[in-house]
């Protein structure tokens, strides 16, 4: 009885490790990657843009998601003001909480049609050290086999991260709660047979 056990686990042992071996890992190309932040204040709308990330997207042997994890350094979010900056690094703690994270816990809703890709991804999303479950739904596109590129957006309340939003000029210009995030990120690598 204890060597069918033995065997059975040895199976499964290696069974594993074949999907392991046949996963396939995609990194984020941070050249083609772009977040825009849109948001409002009481004076006028305002843009900043994510100018630099990383990531990875392991799909098993079964070209199944397995993993996926994005991360955009704080500091590299960008608009056309200084001050707007500031107030931008000031809102995420950046020193304390130097990058927003999203880690992929599902891709419950994957939909292949051609080249065209349409997937629902279930995640921890943390924002200055606050984490909270989100849900983004995405439209993508195989460029070329083991390019895969996708698009979306995502609205937010600062406040659920227990940010602050920023103000400025005494009080005067204050910026609004909500906040949209408007992604495209492509993930390259080998071929997936």
């Amino acid at each position: 009885m204890k060597s069918k056990h033995v065997i059975v686990l040895f199976i499964s042992i290696v069974m594993m490790s074949v999907n392991v071996l046949n996963a396939q890992s995609l990194k984020l190309n941070p050249k083609t990657f772009s977040m825009t932040i849109l948001g409002t204040t009481n004076v006028h709308n305002f843009e900043s843009k994510a100018t630099q990330a990383s990531g990875e997207l392991v799909i098993n042997s079964s070209k199944q998601v397995q993993t996926m994890i994005i991360e955009i350094p704080v500091k590299g979010i960008k608009s056309n003001e200084k001050l707007m900056d500031t107030k931008t690094y000031e809102a995420f703690n950046a020193d304390k909480y130097p990058t927003i994270t999203f880690k992929l816990t599902d891709a419950s809703s994957l939909q292949v049609n051609g080249n065209d890709i349409s997937v629902t991804a279930i995640g921890n999303l943390t924002i200055a050290g606050v984490t909270r479950k989100v849900v983004l739904k995405s439209v993508g596109k195989v460029i070329k086999p083991g390019v895969y590129k996708f698009e979306g957006s995502y609205s937010l309340k600062m406040t659920d991260y227990k940010m602050t939003p920023p103000t400025a000029m005494m009080g005067m210009m204050k910026v609004g709660d909500g906040i949209t995030l408007k992604y495209s990120v492509t993930f390259e690598g080998p071929a997936i047979n």
